[in-house]
């Protein structure tokens, strides 16, 4: 086939990471034909600054023009699984930022085993559109080809360890984004935003090694989940500085998950939005002959020292640090680090050669399913069972 067309639905900041993420391939794989945005100002400043011919208001004429074969999904959460049906029903192949999809309801009015079962529900509808019309479904863990873990595959593929225990994190000092504060728009808090990144690695390593040594993956077996609304402690609300955003209306701002596997191995995941010091992206894997530690942030191939924050002028360090005083650990290439440019040239490469991408559609389902499990055990107080695949 010939350049792959490809539409953006979404102009903000997961629009703006995938295209810089595009940029190696456009011209040679692919051809950004268009951009969406319900605001039009939006879409078509978007257009203009990234050299797109084409800016639509309405995603559904993006999704009736034959030029465009694939769609990228860079909306918010709540907008997944009904615009990823809709490409899917039109024959379009479909990229999809993380998470898939959820629940989307005023937390104090749903239970959490109702929300997950409509969570499974939307998700099990996009894959089903997806086997239906026979398009692939490319889901944007960029954990997944970070440098550092597609490097430890390669290590657990030499040493044939058993991988006993994963320890893995995604933290910061708290969303900047209106939508994040409500259940309603979001899905949920912190555990959804920032823990489907560990969650999705973390299964994603126990599936390849599943795959390398038996010919199937392992897969996660039960889950104990615990939230908490740390910013609501009665001393932090009196405190006059807040260093962290504090504005979370029914979402968690802390989380932690144990996954148990099918082979007994065991993982454990923290997302929280009440660390300060920018960005932490960690995975610690212990094998039984081995251990690895990946530091996607911040990682020290760069370290620097000033002592005012404004030394460095404008420069940018790294995401979601508060100073630039101090000591810092700028990112020489923080898209890179992060797996973003991997992961679309290994979509644009399943989609011409007709093959799974790395990370798809199961991957996608099982990080939705381990979530709400989490939800579920938190309110119920017990580790709940998935079902055996």
């Amino acid at each position: 086939m010939g350049k792959i067309g490809v539409g953006i639905i979404g102009s903000r900041f997961a629009a703006d990471l995938h295209i810089h993420a595009y940029e190696k391939l456009r011209g040679q794989k692919l051809e950004i034909i268009a951009v969406c945005s319900k605001n039009r100002e939006s879409a078509e400043a978007f257009a203009k600054k990234f050299e797109i011919p084409n800016a639509f208001t309405d995603y559904r004429q993006m999704l009736e023009r034959k030029d465009i074969q694939v769609v990228d999904l860079c909306v918010a959460t709540d907008l997944h699984h009904t615009i990823a049906i809709q490409a899917a029903e039109a024959g379009k192949h479909i990229i999809c930022e993380k998470p898939l999809t959820g629940c989307f309801k005023e937390a104090e009015k749903a239970s959490r085993q109702s929300m997950m079962e409509e969570a499974l529900k939307n998700a099990e509808s996009v894959l089903k559109a997806v086997r239906k019309n026979r398009v692939k479904f490319c889901y944007a863990e960029n954990f997944v080809y970070a440098p550092p873990l597609a490097k430890l595959k390669g290590l657990m593929k030499a040493c044939q360890g058993t991988v006993l225990d994963i320890r893995a994190e995604e933290s910061h000092s708290g969303s900047h984004a209106v939508y994040s504060r409500e259940w309603k728009t979001s899905g949920g808090g912190s555990l959804m935003r920032l823990g489907s990144h560990p969650i999705g690695a973390v299964l994603h390593l126990k599936h390849y090694e599943g795959l390398m040594k038996f010919g199937r993956p392992i897969r996660a077996k039960s889950v104990i989940g615990d939230v908490g609304q740390l910013t609501k402690i009665e001393a932090f609300r009196k405190e006059p500085k807040k260093w962290m955003v504090d504005s979370w209306v029914d979402v968690e701002d802390w989380s932690a998950a144990l996954i148990t596997f099918e082979d007994g191995s065991k993982a454990s995941i923290h997302s929280t939005d009440v660390s300060l010091g920018g960005v932490k992206n960690l995975i610690s894997v212990y094998l039984s002959n081995a251990v690895a530690q990946i530091n996607i942030n911040p990682n020290n191939s760069l370290v620097v020292y000033s002592p005012e924050g404004n030394i460095f002028g404008s420069e940018y360090i790294t995401e979601k640090v508060e100073t630039k005083a101090g000591w810092q650990f700028p990112s020489p290439d923080e898209d890179w680090m992060r797996g973003y440019p991997q992961e679309m040239e290994d979509f644009m490469n399943a989609i011409i050669e007709d093959r799974d991408p790395i990370s798809g559609p199961d991957l996608a389902y099982e990080t939705v399913e381990v979530i709400y499990a989490a939800y579920l055990s938190a309110e119920n107080g017990k580790r709940i069972e998935l079902p055996k695949k």
